[in-house]
C-alpha cells in the first residue's frame, strides 16, 4: 500500500467534505438577517433549509452509483465545485423562491461527496475504521468553525457576504484535490445508471438480513444524532434554565468531544471489532444523556455533553460494518443506498423529540434517547448472545 498517497487521500477527502458542510452550515447563523432582507418568517426560511438536508441526504444513493460509473474522483471534484458554485448563486439570490431553489440545490451538491469519498478511501485502506472516523470528522470540525465565521463576516459586510464563505473553501480545496488525486477507474463503466436505481437491486441490497440490521441501527443512532444536533440548546435553555451563552458552550463542547472521538473510535472498531465499540459508544450515551436529564448542575452537564459526544462518534464503527458487509463491486451503491435510508428516516429525530417536548417537557423528550440506545445496545448483545449472524 501506497501509505503516503493513501493519507494525502484521507486528508483531502477530510477537506472535501469540511467544505460541503461550511457551505450549508454558514447559512444557518445568518437566518435572522435573510429573513429581514427578503421579508418572510422564520418557518419559511426554516423550511428552505429543511429542504435542503432533505435534498442532501436523497443524494447519498445517487452519488455512489455516478461513483460506480464515473469514478470517485470526478464525481467529488463535482461536489466541491458544485457546493462552491451555489453558494455563490445563493450570495446574490435576488428574491426567496430563488433562495429556495439554490439552497436545495446546494443539498444536492454537497450530498454527492460523502458516499463517493468513503467508497474511494476503502480502496486505499485495508483497516477502513479508523479513516471512517478521520473522514467523518470533517463535519464537527466544520461545526465549529462555519458558524463563527460566517457571523463574524456578516456582522461586516453583510449576510451575503458570509454566505460567500462556502465559496472561499472550495475554490482552493477544489485545486488541491484536482492537483492531488490521481484518475479513478470507475468498477461499473458501462451498467445503465437506470439499472442501478430499479426496484428489485434496492430490494435485494436491503433485504440482505446483515444488511437490513445494521440499517435499523443505524436509523436509531441517526435519530438520536438529528435530535442532539437540533434541540441540545434548547435542552439546556429551556428545560434546564441555562443561559444562552452557556448552552452554545456546551453544545460547542459537544461538537469538539464529537469530532475527536470519530477517528478514536474508528481505530478501535478496526482493534476489537465494530459490534463492539458500536455497543461503547451506546454505553456512554446511556450514561451521557442519563446525566443531562437525571443530573443538576453546571459540572454534571459537561460530563453528560462529553459522554454524549463519544456516543454520537458511532458513525465510524457503523459504517465500517455496512462497507465490510458489501463486495467491492456493491460498495457504492450499497453503501448510498442504506445511507439515504437512515439518514432520511433518522431525519424524523427532531420531529419526534421536539413534539415530545412540547407535550411532555424535555426531560421526557431527551429520556427517550437513552431508551433508543439501550435498545441498540440490547440489539447488539442479543445478536452476539445467539450467535445470530447479524
Amino acid at each position: 500500500m501506497n501509505w503516503r498517497y493513501a493519507h494525502r487521500s484521507l486528508l483531502l477527502c477530510t477537506l472535501a467534505f469540511m467544505v460541503t458542510m461550511v457551505a450549508r452550515l454558514a447559512i444557518s447563523p445568518l437566518v435572522p438577517a435573510i429573513t429581514d432582507e427578503f421579508a418572510v418568517s422564520n418557518a419559511a426560511v426554516g423550511l428552505a433549509l429543511s429542504i435542503m438536508w432533505a435534498t442532501y441526504a436523497l443524494m447519498q444513493f445517487p452519488s455512489g452509483i455516478l461513483g460506480d460509473r464515473f469514478g470517485e474522483r470526478t464525481v467529488i471534484l463535482a461536489a466541491i465545485g458544485l457546493t462552491g458554485l451555489s453558494s455563490l448563486c445563493i450570495a446574490i439570490a435576488p428574491s426567496y423562491g430563488v433562495f429556495v431553489l439554490l439552497v436545495s440545490v446546494l443539498g444536492i451538491s454537497a450530498g454527492l461527496h460523502y458516499t463517493a469519498a468513503t467508497t474511494f478511501l476503502a480502496r486505499q485502506y485495508d483497516d477502513i475504521g479508523r479513516a471512517i472516523g478521520i473522514h467523518v470528522a470533517g463535519s464537527p470540525a466544520a461545526g465549529l468553525v462555519a458558524p463563527i465565521a460566517a457571523t463574524a463576516i456578516a456582522v461586516r459586510y453583510g449576510w451575503r457576504a458570509g454566505v460567500l464563505l462556502g465559496v472561499g473553501v472550495a475554490v482552493p480545496v477544489f485545486a488541491l484535490f484536482a492537483s492531488g488525486i490521481r484518475p479513478t477507474e470507475p468498477d461499473r463503466p458501462d451498467e445503465r445508471l437506470r439499472d442501478r436505481f430499479a426496484l428489485s437491486t434496492i430490494g435485494e441490497l436491503l433485504s440482505r438480513p446483515s444488511i437490513a440490521f445494521t440499517t435499523v441501527l443505524a436509523f436509531l443512532c441517526a435519530f438520536t444524532w438529528q435530535a442532539t444536533a437540533s434541540f441540545l440548546p434548547a435542552f439546556f435553555t429551556s428545560g434546564q434554565g441555562l443561559s444562552p451563552a452557556v448552552a452554545s458552550g456546551l453544545f460547542s463542547l459537544y461538537f469538539l468531544v464529537h469530532g475527536l472521538t470519530q477517528p478514536v473510535m474508528g481505530s478501535l472498531s478496526d482493534r476489537v471489532g465494530r459490534e463492539p465499540t458500536t455497543a461503547l459508544s451506546m454505553v456512554a450515551g446511556i450514561v451521557g444523556y442519563g446525566a443531562l436529564v437525571g443530573g443538576d448542575g453546571l459540572a454534571v452537564y459537561v460530563v453528560g455533553v462529553c459522554f454524549a459526544g463519544i456516543a454520537m462518534s458511532w458513525g465510524a464503527p457503523l459504517q465500517s460494518r455496512f462497507m465490510d458487509l458489501f463486495t467491492a463491486a456493491d460498495r457504492g451503491a450499497g453503501f448510498g443506498l442504506v445511507r439515504t435510508v437512515y439518514m432520511t428516516t433518522g431525519a424524523s429525530g427532531s420531529v419526534v423529540v421536539g413534539a415530545l417536548a412540547d407535550l411532555y417537557g424535555w426531560d421526557v423528550s431527551f429520556g427517550v434517547l437513552v431508551v433508543i440506545m439501550t435498545v441498540v445496545l440490547g440489539s447488539l448483545a442479543v445478536n452476539r448472545a445467539l450467535g445470530l449472524g447479524l
